[in-house]
């Protein structure tokens, strides 16, 4: 969980820096330190550590007795202790200093430890409460000497999906999952403690092996205790401004600010019981933070026993301010686009869903209520429309489709209410036939609209099971006039691109004029489009523009599917890191309904794939989240589950692995989805390249026609077919593309291939050709690989010097080969490090017993 922090803080330490570990109550820090001492202890470190204790604040020289040391104070004090101490400090080797919770040790020992540091120049590492104001002595403790800092940060989605798998033994489910990273604001103590009570309240149960929850709350008594030592230390005053918050729920600030004091705001949101973000309206707001304290609050009855305040409360509330209009500009140009994911990842993921999804609730709400006093067509409608992306209220939406009197409705409308019933009907397990004779009864109702129907079946038909075998002579019958009504357009856009044809897609969006019935799907139609032609910067752009957009317009629906566009481009150009950020937010929003929910478990599986990937053994990863009846293959890259269980499955052997990855690409060929296995071929050629996927990625890009790929691919013929004079030719006259990424991962992927058989010269050839190709081109990232066992990955050279290291010394074999002693010294240490191997004679062992038979 906070390996890179460890990591971080024990190379300042080595460097004799000192460090400060910056985080709020509960957020890890302790644990942190803790493996710290550890990993110091175990290298011969010797650590001196001060507890800091609430209880033990004010009694002088806690500090100092809790070290264990034999140090008397007598009538010198402070300098006696620190003579003492400093004594300890002196001998030789590695000594650390270090203060847990420095905000609650006493002065005196803050005293003693400015002192010895003072004079032994000793690095000093101290966890800090960041929402606290330090005393001037622990400002002088943290100021002595050079120091850096480590700041933790709230747990994002799949941090906190391991912390439950860790904690409960097994994961939990995509819902329960982003309800307790809301509850708990990504707080790790929190987290811990509201999984376990949750599962000791059968407020979640164990199903299908995933923790999933069985009401709607995830409160109970259990957590009184966690939550009231966290409220510990709040006055009277910041106490009421808590119960009031609790009441009025995200507000805002200018109307707390009528019955709570500003000073006692900022207290609040300096210590993080209060996050402040700007609604879609551009209004700043602020709501109480970690959500979990409105729920203490609640179940407490105080929020709900004071009528006073709440009557104080109505009256603010009866005057709020009218909501000025947001700025809808966006950026502008990709770099822009991607610093301002950058500069998004630093915010709270929980925070900001809570408000994303408390706004969305009140409009599905009141649209809600708008139905159920007029149940028409048009109010079913726009209550449906939220359902699109929303998580799905079952018992609701029953009702409306139920209920709804169509008598009176515009055909447009209906038109609507016919799709959204047909998803429903898919969704809730009816199958596609089913769905299929709902729009098909509602062609025949009404004549104007039969194409329209026609051709949301035909989009329906090739979603969820299979594209039409005569497509074209299917969308011909429907007479279609270019921009008339915009629904057949769209579909044909959506059947072109899963037939791997981007510019059809283009211009199917492009002659339509209206798009009332598939809400918001000509953005996606055009950024996948973009996407898949290989205009990547230009999608990825579009995708995070267009997600901003949808944050605004409280569009769930919006936000699922560009972020789905986005991660996909992310990952293609290797911004791995921003797009496990990008997918973590949507999963923190909770599963969303009908058309997308498939694209949030395609980007459960693409979230999952580089541990699936770099792992040795099978493991599990987010993808476990995704529905386990998702089909293997799909229209789009990602939503069959295929590719996943391909890369997942242990152990890897090349011709085994090109075999299966054919088998499933002919699949995909043959439900149609020329798309998916488009992106399968091409990510399976560069991850581990084999002739008979290379044989179908050629034949699927000269029937598509699609040239932005020929570079990459006649690379990969080069690397399969072993011309290494042609592939050397395409290397260096190689003109940087889209596709830069996939090239490194080609030649990396094929030196993984002949370390895999056992061909160690041919890996260390194209070893030097990624070398030589990534000092060219910089990766954004580390090229991603399958991982090989140790003893594959050494080069001809180690691999000599090691069968030679288990009877001679590095003198003999400098000698014998011609080299020097400090080359030989080299090869040894790389060799260690790759096998793991613990010695040279066990080096000398492993290699002989890997190769002797070769």
């Amino acid at each position: 969980m906070f390996e890179q922090e460890v990591q971080r803080t024990l190379d300042y330490v080595a460097r004799g820096i000192g460090v400060r570990i910056d985080g709020a109550p509960g957020s890890g820090r302790t644990t942190i330190l803790q493996e710290v001492v550890k990993r110091l202890e175990k290298t011969g470190g010797t650590v001196y550590m001060f507890a800091g204790l609430r209880t033990h604040r004010n009694i002088a020289f806690a500090g100092v007795h809790g070290l264990g040391l034999d140090i008397r104070l007598g009538i010198r004090g402070v300098l006696g202790a620190a003579d003492a101490l400093t004594a300890y400090l002196s001998k030789p080797g590695q000594h650390v200093l270090m203060v847990d919770d420095i905000e609650y040790v006493d002065n005196e020992s803050l005293a003693v430890i400015e002192a010895v540091l003072l004079r032994t120049k000793r690095p000093l590492v101290v966890t800090v409460d960041d929402s606290k104001l330090y005393s001037k002595a622990q400002l002088r403790v943290l100021s002595r000497g050079p120091g850096a800092q480590v700041q933790l940060n709230p747990l994002r989605y799949g941090q906190v999906n391991e912390l439950i798998r860790h904690t409960l033994g097994a994961a939990a489910d995509a819902d329960a999952t982003a309800r307790i990273l809301t509850k708990s604001a990504g707080n790790p103590r929190l987290v811990v403690r509201i999984a376990e009570s949750a599962s000791l309240s059968n407020l979640m149960a164990l199903r299908d092996g995933q923790w999933q929850l069985t009401g709607d709350s995830l409160w109970n008594d259990h957590l009184r205790g966690t939550v009231e030592a966290l409220l510990e230390g709040l006055n009277a005053a910041e106490l009421t401004a808590l119960q009031t918050m609790a009441i009025v729920g995200t507000s805002p600030i200018e109307v707390l600010q009528k019955v709570i004091h500003s000073n006692v705001l900022e207290t609040l949101e300096r210590r993080g019981f209060v996050s402040v973000m700007e609604d879609h309206h551009g209004c700043t707001s602020a709501a109480i933070s970690p959500p979990v304290l409105a729920d203490y609050f609640r179940a407490s009855g105080l929020s709900g026993g004071r009528q006073v305040l709440r009557n104080r409360i109505a009256r603010a509330l009866r005057t709020l301010p009218p909501h000025p209009l947001g700025d809808q500009s966006a950026a502008d140009s990709f770099r822009s686009a991607l610093n301002a994911l950058h500069g998004e990842r630093s915010t709270n993921d929980a925070a900001s869903t809570r408000h994303f999804h408390e706004q969305i609730q009140v409009r599905e709400q009141a649209l809600y209520r708008l139905w159920e006093a007029e149940k028409s067509v048009s109010s079913a409608v726009a209550f449906l429309r939220v359902h699109w992306g929303t998580p799905i209220d079952e018992l609701r939406i029953e009702r409306v489709f139920s209920q709804t009197r169509t008598a009176d409705g515009d055909p447009g409308d209906l038109l609507f209410l016919a799709v959204t019933n047909a998803l429903w009907t898919i969704y809730s397990g009816q199958g596609v036939a089913a769905a299929v004779s709902t729009l098909r009864r509602f062609g025949t109702e009404h004549p104007g609209w039969e194409a329209d129907a026609e051709a949301s079946a035909l989009f329906l038909t090739a979603s969820y099971d299979r594209m039409p075998r005569d497509l074209d002579a299917a969308m011909a019958r429907l007479k279609l006039t270019p921009g008339e009504g915009g629904v057949a357009n769209i579909a044909w856009g959506m059947l072109d691109l899963y037939r791997f044809n981007p510019s059809g897609a283009l211009e199917a969006i492009n002659s339509a004029k209206g798009f009332a019935v598939f809400p918001r799907m000509e953005p996606f139609i055009r950024g996948t489009a973009l996407f898949v032609s290989g205009r990547i910067e230009e999608a990825l752009t579009f995708a995070l523009e267009w997600r901003s957009e949808s944050r605004r317009n409280l569009d769930q629906f919006g936000v699922v599917a560009s972020s789905y566009i986005a991660a996909q481009a992310l990952v293609y150009c290797g911004y791995f890191d921003e797009a496990e950020y990008l997918m973590g937010s949507v999963f923190a929003m909770g599963r969303p309904g009908f058309l997308v929910d498939s694209l949030h478990d395609a980007m459960l599986r693409l979230a999952g794939l580089r541990s699936a990937t770099t792992a040795n053994l099978p493991r599990t990863t987010l993808a476990a989240q995704s529905r386990r009846r998702a089909p293997q293959v799909g229209p789009l890259p990602g939503i069959g589950r295929g590719v996943y269980d391909l890369i997942a499955e242990r152990p890897i052997q090349p011709e085994g692995f090109d075999r299966r990855a054919a088998r499933l690409i002919e699949r995909q060929l043959d439900h149609g989805y020329v798309l998916e296995a488009a992106f399968s071929a091409l990510f399976s050629t560069c991850l581990l390249p084999g002739r008979r996927v290379l044989e179908l990625l050629r034949r699927i890009m000269r029937v598509s026609g699609t040239a932005s790929y020929d570079q990459l691919v006649s690379i990969a013929g080069a690397v399969v077919e072993g011309d290494h004079q042609l592939l050397g030719l395409l290397l260096k006259h190689y003109e940087p593309d889209a596709h830069t990424y996939q090239v490194g991962m080609l030649l990396r992927g094929a030196s993984k291939r002949h370390l895999l058989l056992g061909d160690s010269r041919a890996a260390e050839a194209m070893d030097q050709a990624f070398a030589a190709f990534t000092a060219r081109f910089p990766p954004n990232s580390e090229i991603l690989a399958f991982n090989v066992p140790g003893h594959l990955q050494l080069t001809v050279r180690e691999i000599e010097i090691s069968a030679l290291a288990g009877h001679r010394t590095n003198t003999e074999i400098a000698e014998h080969l011609g080299i020097s002693t400090r080359t030989v010294e080299n090869h040894i240490s790389n060799a260690l490090r790759k096998t793991g191997a613990t010695s040279r004679s066990a080096l000398f062992d492993l290699v002989r017993n890997s190769y002797a038979a070769k």
